[in-house]
């Protein structure tokens, strides 16, 4: 029987962490570095080099446009040149576009739709697909959300793609959980980043989503990294197609 620590080690592994550069991707990075996984850190504009600076070692940055159809087959391609495999997919990067329903573009639709959901298929496909030609146990982690459950406001690209990145992940578990490769998604909160800036900085949105989160306080990037630890090792080898919300409460409430 395997000891505690060890359930949470990751030690040989190559684990691809995509949008690495900032907030719970970073924070993400970081957490599996330090269980011992060697990580390729995405950038979606730039490489994630400041994160690599923290990790050391044999961490390395790689730069690829997620918003392009062709950005996740150049990314996987550059990472198996580096390190020769992928164990642990993290597929973290995403981004939001916010206006109202009735005035929302269709090329922010589909940017949207292509960097949260079509990218998250690209590389999962890929990495799925290496792992099985090499007969090797596997983990994929996708990064939802809330609004994987929830219809969200001004928001609906995001709350499709989320949707959809969590019946993604479920569809592949199903296929993929024979072949001894776990794919399961997080789903944050309300997470001091970058992205939730907009709502922090509004009195009366911040006002309302504290009154609402038991927890009554915003989480932080790091608190979502041990779930994806969790998930991304050994501890989790018989959890797949699971959504694990990381909210505060929220959804409790």
């Amino acid at each position: 029987m395997q000891n505690t620590p060890s359930l949470f080690r990751l030690d040989g592994k190559i684990a691809l962490v995509t949008g690495a550069a900032t907030g719970i991707g970073a924070s993400i990075a970081i957490g599996l570095a330090q269980a011992g996984a060697t990580v390729a850190c995405h950038g979606n504009r730039r490489a994630a080099s400041d994160t690599v600076q923290i990790i050391g070692g044999e961490a390395s940055g790689f730069q690829a446009d997620m918003s392009s159809t062709q950005g996740a087959k150049q990314l996987f391609a550059e990472v198996v040149a580096k390190f020769g495999r992928v164990d642990i997919l993290v597929n973290n990067a995403g981004m939001i576009l916010r206006d109202n329903a009735e005035n929302y573009s269709l090329e922010s639709w589909q940017e949207v739709l292509q960097v949260n959901l079509t990218s998250v298929f690209q590389l999962s496909q890929l990495a799925g697909r290496d792992m099985i030609r090499r007969d090797a146990a596997g983990k994929i982690v996708n990064v939802a959300s809330l609004l994987s459950f929830q219809g969200g406001i001004r928001v609906p690209a995001y709350a499709a793609s989320k949707g959809g990145v969590t019946q993604l992940t479920k569809a592949l578990a199903n296929e993929w959980a024979a072949k001894n490769i776990q794919v399961n998604a997080i789903a944050p909160g309300y997470i001091a980043t970058t992205n939730t800036e907009p709502l922090q900085a509004d009195e009366t949105r911040n006002r309302q989503i504290l009154e609402r989160i038991p927890a009554g306080r915003w989480g932080q990037p790091e608190e979502v990294a041990g779930a994806a630890l969790f998930l991304a090792s050994p501890a989790s080898n018989y959890v797949t197609g699971h959504v694990l919300v990381v909210d505060g409460g929220w959804l409790g409430r």
